[in-house]
């Protein structure tokens, strides 16, 4: 309880006061007075009805605070009126006294400082909206019951929403696919990433306007009011155009090393084919001489034929070692690939493996004309064709097709209906030395060298040409093989 001294102290600090102070009463009766307000308003205002003192009424305000406690509630009120044509306001407290139950103190206050502290008050709520709708960022907030409350042009771009549409109607669980909105909350209040109520460069999908699913870095937290969670706000970043890059970097750094282990190889290669080049040929004339000069029996003359079948394998291996290992330039004019292509299925068909292989050409009319060397995309077109007959074993469709591809590209499609290639394989199909061919119990590869150089020489010469070599399995069976070429602008084929 305060001391007799106290109250002369409070007694003399409200008197001094530069502010009206009065004490209304339950039945708005002026009970209590300030000298600075008795000599604004009257020494006999004591006793007088509010309303009738600064408002000069017969019956109490509308929103008349003395109302307000007669609801017992605490609250604080504030009013502006035009007085005189002086503008009026004050804030009014509810009184917890045993002398004067259901009073309220009335304190005035200066209306234009509370309106210059009122725009600054808006001014920054303005400046606070303004920097989020103009974020870099997609920035998006939302209650606890998942009502958009902030949507800002970004996240409007990449969600494909309106601002408008968003606040209107647009929840937040409706952005994640499947649990994702639940999985963002369950992270939210983990320890995890970045501590409880906040979340730091989580990476999750969330869902368009047309169901595409977006990758993106989200940086989000929890908003508390009294330890209660009230709102969340989230700031995410499209990762489209970075994973993009990353793909196409390595994608780069793929190719630079292929290209690395080409060029160690084909120096490799170099040397082996010429170092054993010589030997095979000795071998080969004296094989041809025991031929020539003796008579031998069925069984020496059924080993010699071996060893010349067996030579003539050494040498193919050591043309292709150096093909593979040549690096001179080739020389590039507009050429038919139509015709190209007949010319290579005429030559082969003519072989035994492809007398039973029926050879579907299904040949784009009037196909642009692309600046190769057409030597070496014959080397290209034969090596996979064969490949192909030796997968069927001799017994199949081969289908060979061109067309034209949006952004001056032709396609060369070389289809088998084969067994197609083990999935584990595909990776692999280009690299040096690999090869899918069976080994037969007598050690010999079957379906020819088996050396497994074909394939990266076409893929050489196909990027040499700045195009592209893919493999895949068709849906129904079989290898496709697709050759994508770029064009220069010579017209079309006659």
């Amino acid at each position: 309880m305060s001391t007799e001294e106290e109250r002369t102290y409070l007694l003399e600090t409200v008197q001094s006061l530069n502010r009206e102070l009065v004490v209304i009463s339950p039945d708005h009766v002026i009970v209590a007075a300030n000298d600075y307000a008795k000599g604004k308003y009257g020494r006999d205002m004591v006793g007088k009805h509010c309303h009738a003192v600064y408002y000069g009424r017969e019956k109490p305000c509308s929103s008349c605070p003395v109302q307000g406690q007669a609801r017992e509630e605490l609250f604080e009120h504030t009013e502006a009126e035009q007085m005189e044509g002086t503008e009026y306001g004050a804030v009014c407290y509810p009184l917890e006294s045993e002398n004067c139950p259901g009073c309220v103190a009335k304190v005035d206050f200066d209306p234009p400082k509370m309106d210059r502290l009122r725009k600054r008050l808006q001014q920054s709520n303005a400046f606070l909206h303004n920097l989020l709708v103009s974020s870099v960022d997609a920035v998006i907030a939302a209650d606890m019951r998942g009502n958009i409350l902030i949507f800002n042009d970004v996240a409007a771009e990449v969600l494909g929403y309106s601002r408008e549409e968003a606040m209107a109607r647009l929840d937040i669980r409706d952005i994640y696919p499947e649990d994702g909105a639940r999985e963002v909350m369950g992270m939210l209040r983990s320890e995890d990433k970045g501590g409880r109520g906040k979340l730091k460069s989580y990476r999750v999908e969330v869902l368009s306007k047309e169901g595409e699913r977006i990758p993106i870095s989200l940086n989000a937290s929890v908003i508390y009011e009294g330890g209660e969670e009230v709102a969340t706000i989230g700031y995410f970043y499209d990762m489209r155009e970075d994973l993009k890059m990353e793909k196409e970097l390595e994608e780069t750094r793929l190719e630079l090393f292929q290209s690395a282990k080409m060029a160690a190889l084909g120096k490799l290669a170099a040397g082996v084919a010429h170092q054993i080049n010589n030997p095979l040929a000795g071998i080969n004339l004296f094989a041809q001489l025991l031929l020539e000069e003796h008579e031998l029996g069925d069984e020496a003359l059924e080993d010699v034929q071996r060893i010349l079948e067996d030579t003539n394998r050494c040498r193919e291996t050591v043309r292709e070692l150096l093909e593979f290992a040549k690096q001179s330039s080739y020389e590039a004019k507009p050429q038919d690939i139509n015709k190209a292509l007949s010319r290579t299925v005429f030559l082969l068909e003519k072989h035994a493996i492809f007398h039973n292989i029926e050879i579907r050409k299904e040949f784009e009319e009037g196909l642009p004309y692309p600046e190769c060397d057409l030597q070496q995309l014959s080397h290209v077109f034969m090596n996979i064709i064969i490949n192909a007959a030796e997968a069927m074993e001799g017994n199949g469709v081969l289908r060979v097709a061109t067309q034209s591809l949006p952004g001056d590209w032709i396609r060369v499609t070389i289809a088998d209906t084969g067994p197609g290639i083990d999935p584990q394989v595909l990776p692999y199909i280009f690299d040096p030395f690999f090869s899918t061919k069976e080994t037969a119990k007598n050690g010999q590869e079957k379906g020819g060298s088996g050396t497994g150089l074909g394939l990266i020489v076409a893929y050489r010469i196909v990027r040499n040409h700045r195009g592209r070599l893919h493999v895949a399995n068709h849906e129904e069976g079989g290898a496709v093989f697709t050759i994508d070429l770029p064009l220069v602008q010579h017209g079309k084929g006659e």
